[in-house]
């Protein structure tokens, strides 16, 4: 191989490795989230973990996280849950910052 082919496949890998960490920083995010918004809505134990899972599946309709925002809001309204749109905003926000932190923290 040639110094421009090593340079090459070492670019590929890189993004394949980047697009890979953003994956799993979004699947962690709509985790946590998922979690959160369980517990507002009164689910624990495999209930919360199920409906953390729904809130993954929900993040897949577009990109970035507004679609994760309106299941919720939804949900909340199903329930009548006061919650706003300030605190799902921050929270989606921390949630983001919590999953890369576990990300990126060795495994022990």
């Amino acid at each position: 191989m040639t110094t421009f082919d090593d340079r090459k496949s070492a670019f590929e890998n890189k993004y394949a490795h980047d697009q890979e960490f953003l994956f799993k920083l979004e699947a962690r995010t709509c985790k946590l989230f998922g979690l959160w918004v369980a517990e507002k809505l009164g689910l624990s134990g495999d209930d919360a973990s199920a409906y953390a899972t729904e809130m993954i599946g929900a993040n897949m309709e577009e990109a970035g996280f507004d679609d994760i925002k309106r299941k919720a809001r939804s949900d909340f309204a199903a329930k009548n849950v006061d919650v706003s749109d300030h605190v799902i905003d921050v929270t989606v926000e921390q949630c983001a910052e919590e999953a890369r932190v576990q990300l990126e923290s060795p495994a022990t």
